[in-house]
């Protein structure tokens, strides 16, 4: 049965990689492709119903959670997975609290990623990452407002907005 799947990735090598992954996986598809934020929310307004968004959390244009929030409104029967290098577990749980299907690190196994894709798609809850001891969640070492710029930086956040020390 033919479906439609976007694969949402600013990263164009990473995202050609994953057009291949799934044109194997899942052959019948017809499979486009986005570079940033604004593209991804005019696609899913034209054309056939989404069956699967794949979509990096770092991404030119998605600038917050609510983003994630309305794409799922939006999409109600689409299966969105967050494919992303985040491996922070608070981070995880808030894309999760959104609504979202399933959270993939980019740094797992290709046998692993394969499995958690098949598995989301065909209804499972599922979050698969692996910590990349980079960077801890708390460093003692530094003050509680170095820490704070150092998550809004792991998040792709602007430190602009911090409060004075």
């Amino acid at each position: 049965m033919p479906c439609r799947i976007i694969i949402a990735d600013d990263h164009p090598m990473f995202r050609q990689a994953m057009v291949h992954t799934v044109q194997r996986l899942v052959p019948e598809a017809a499979i486009e492709q986005a570079g940033d934020f604004d593209t991804v929310r005019a696609q899913v307004v034209t054309g056939a119903p989404v069956d699967t968004l794949l979509l990096d959390l770092r991404f030119p244009g998605l600038t917050c959670m609510s983003h994630l929030a309305d794409l799922r409104q939006q999409l109600p029967r689409t299966t969105i997975i967050v494919v992303s290098m985040v491996d922070d577990p608070e981070l995880i749980e808030q894309v999760m609290s959104c609504g979202i299907n399933g959270f993939i690190g980019k740094n797992i196994p290709p046998g692993e990623f394969i499995e958690a894709l098949l598995a989301i798609r065909a209804g499972a809850m599922l979050v698969r990452y692996e910590p990349s001891g980079l960077l801890p969640l708390a460093t003692p070492a530094l003050t509680n407002r170095q820490q704070a710029v150092l998550r809004l930086i792991a998040q792709a956040r602007p430190t602009r907005k911090l409060p004075g020390p």
